[in-house]
């Protein structure tokens, strides 16, 4: 008998054991972490926090979220409700331009009642000229691609996340 796909399932308490044990008070820490660089490694090293927010304008205080740097290599995993304010936290690498793409992460956003999760990419607020040529963000309405750029600050960047309503996130299908 040939094996099936199997469906999808919404973000539940079997992930949390193994994903974001913290944030359900288990006593041991999670298989990956938010930090994807050390401090002490480069000055192209970067904070970027953020929140993710439902069609109400409401945190949500359980969602994970992932991002991959494909430049570095490295990728990172954070449970929003592992931090007391419910942000997203990652220490990482800023990326560099790669083949004329802009600088950005891919992220990955799991959460409750998504049989599906989300794919979106955070871009640079500081890196104008790179982000009006990248084949990617040109292919975004200009009066939504807001949402894919995290805004510098002086603890480094903040990306919030909207899953619905006026300030949706761009989200791409893979």
């Amino acid at each position: 008998m040939p094996m099936l796909q199997t469906p999808s399932q919404t973000v539940g308490p079997y992930f949390a054991y193994g994903l974001t044990p913290e944030q359900y008070l288990y006593d041991f820490k999670s298989l990956s972490n938010n930090v994807l660089a050390n401090p002490l490694d480069e000055a192209n090293v970067v904070n970027v926090v953020g929140k993710v927010f439902d069609g109400n304008g409401d945190v949500i205080p359980d969602a994970m979220i992932e991002i991959w740097d494909t430049q570095h290599q490295r990728f990172g995993r954070f449970g929003t409700g592992t931090d007391p304010q419910n942000r997203f936290i990652f220490h990482t690498f800023k990326p560099t331009s790669v083949d004329g793409q802009a600088p950005h992460l891919s992220v990955i956003v799991f959460m409750r009642g998504q049989l599906i999760h989300s794919y979106t990419r955070i871009y640079f607020e500081d890196e104008v000229e790179l982000n009006a040529q990248d084949e990617i963000l040109s292919t975004v309405p200009v009066d939504r691609r807001d949402t894919l750029i995290a805004s510098k600050n002086a603890a480094g960047y903040e990306f919030n996340i909207y899953m619905q309503g006026e300030k949706e996130t761009v989200f791409f299908e893979i």
